[in-house]
């Protein structure tokens, strides 16, 4: 019975109808929510808010539901783990994190500023629907493929920042104390010209600060190149994978039985597709066939489908 509501409540294969219908249903609560959360904010449709309360109470019970469902399934989604370290990976996975901030200001109505803010969150369940299509899965794998290069160009980004942040404040507190009081208004001029958004709230005044302000201003123009270039340079690979995969099919698809030596038993589909020159298409566990997802961990006795590349 777990196993079963896991695959219903997990995104699901087109001829599983539960499971689909669930998926739609799912959609339109979140769309529902969503909407309720933009139109409490009209000040001309107050005298609906009764209905918006109803709607809001209703979808976050929906959420809650779904959220302790997938709980109770956690280990179903980690099946090398134990249960209880199962949960807890679930509880600190993006689902679980964006679901219980969820449903958590739901209770807190009335309470800190903190608490209303998290409503905000809710509005992440949105990705949840792209998740739905095979584009925004090639985004997933794209993203998570060039995590490392993305994150190193952040870090230099960061660096950046607080550079010019700190050159800006030297060289502009003595001629605009008011503007430039301290470092993070350098940090907030620098985030702006960095990012080539130039707010021109705050602006140097003396030639030395101008001067800076050019330089600053080109590798910001450079900075912003670094990520873009990493993303599309994925999005070429990944294309690159699909004509090969489209040109010669039947030839590179091949069947893996993970036995107890695999390398990749514990391994996500990810990881495996990542340091090995294969796409995994299905994965037959037991006797379900399911469709690859990145996050998806390979066990012993799995049968997988998979493409190669070389």
């Amino acid at each position: 019975m777990k196993k079963r509501i896991f695959n219903i409540i997990q995104i699901g294969q087109k001829d599983d109808l539960p499971s689909r219908i669930f998926d739609i249903g799912i959609v339109i609560v979140i769309l529902l929510n969503i909407a309720t959360l933009f139109l409490e904010t009209f000040s001309q449709l107050e005298k609906y808010h009764m209905a918006f309360n109803i709607i809001e109470t209703t979808t976050i019970l929906i959420f809650i539901i779904e959220y302790l469902l997938r709980i109770w399934t956690a280990p179903c989604l980690y099946p090398n783990q134990k249960p209880i370290r199962a949960v807890w990976s679930f509880l600190i996975s993006y689902d679980g994190i964006v679901e219980l901030f969820t449903i958590l200001p739901f209770f807190f109505m009335s309470g800190f500023i903190a608490f209303r803010l998290l409503r905000v969150v809710r509005i992440f369940h949105l990705f949840r629907i792209n998740s739905y299509t095979d584009s925004f899965h090639v985004i997933k794998s794209v993203i998570y493929e060039k995590r490392n290069q993305l994150m190193s160009s952040i870090f230099i980004i960061v660096v950046l920042m607080f550079a010019s942040s700190l050159f800006m404040y030297s060289a502009e507190n003595k001629a605009q104390p008011d503007v430039f009081e301290n470092a993070f208004s350098g940090l907030w001029w620098s985030m702006s010209t960095l990012l080539t958004v130039g707010y021109g709230d705050i602006y140097p005044v003396t030639v030395i600060g101008r001067s800076m302000a050019i330089v600053i201003a080109f590798l910001g123009v450079g900075v912003v190149a670094i990520p873009t270039g990493i993303i599309s340079a994925g999005f070429v690979e990944q294309y690159r994978k699909e004509q090969e995969k489209s040109q010669n099919p039947m030839q590179a698809i091949h069947t893996v039985i993970i036995d107890i030596d695999s390398e990749w038993i514990g391994k996500s589909v990810a990881e495996i597709e990542k340091n090995y020159p294969v796409n995994i298409l299905l994965i037959k566990r037991k006797k379900e066939t399911i469709k690859a997802d990145a996050q998806f961990v390979i066990g012993l006795e799995d049968v997988l489908t998979v493409y190669r590349y070389d």
